[in-house]
């Protein structure tokens, strides 16, 4: 399976957020079986995206498991680690990129709240006010570390990432909308999950051109 348009947003995710917490607690038993797991997967995964996906699928299938992925990757977003997310996180030192850390981890953690909270509309819907407020600043923190992008060219790939987190947002909106009239909570997690893998495409494209 590749990431394409039809792929499953949730297939980016598996990795970062369900396989590494799993070899991070390995590698307190075994440090270079961890290591080297981490490793194969990670280099399989760029070749082939989706295939650690594939293999967690490949499990539930074999064990007879009802689970719903989107779900379970969302509500697991909140309990990953720095380490679990490096790839996501800017190792400039300069405020604006400190901040745009801050406030894209902040997002995501407020999203991963959804499964818990989305049966109570009471809690859901100041929840939802969070996450308007979590991508105002989101969006300005973004705006502040473009100054620091060498280049046109990094300017404008950085723009790009933004406008499609934007539509991602505008989409994340309208779905909460049909949510509360027909009451489809899958629709609201795989809307939060694009939302999640926007705001990682932005931190790998400022990471790309900054670092």
């Amino acid at each position: 399976m590749t990431m394409g348009d039809d792929a499953p947003v949730v297939t980016s995710l598996v990795l970062p957020i369900l396989i590494r917490p799993i070899l991070s607690q390995l590698e307190r038993r075994d440090v270079v079986a961890s290591q080297a797991l981490r490793a194969a997967l990670t280099k399989a995964e760029q070749s082939h995206p989706g295939l650690t996906y594939d293999l967690v699928m490949g499990i539930i299938k074999k064990g007879d498991i009802n689970v719903n992925m989107n779900e379970s990757i969302l509500r697991l977003q909140g309990a990953a680690t720095d380490t679990d997310l490096i790839e996501y996180r800017l190792n400039r030192t300069e405020d604006a990129f400190q901040e745009l850390n801050k406030k894209s981890a902040a997002l995501k953690r407020i999203l991963s709240r959804i499964p818990d909270e989305i049966a109570d509309r009471k809690t859901f819907l100041e929840t939802i006010k969070e996450i308007a407020s979590a991508i105002k600043k989101l969006l300005d923190a973004v705006n502040e570390v473009v100054g620091f992008i060498p280049g046109s060219s990094g300017k404008q790939a950085v723009e790009q990432r933004k406008k499609e987190f934007v539509k991602y947002s505008k989409k994340f909106s309208t779905t909460l909308k049909e949510y509360f009239k027909e009451g489809e909570a899958n629709a609201v997690f795989v809307s939060a999950l694009y939302l999640i893998h926007q705001t990682n495409q932005i931190m790998i494209t400022v990471k790309n051109k900054c670092e």
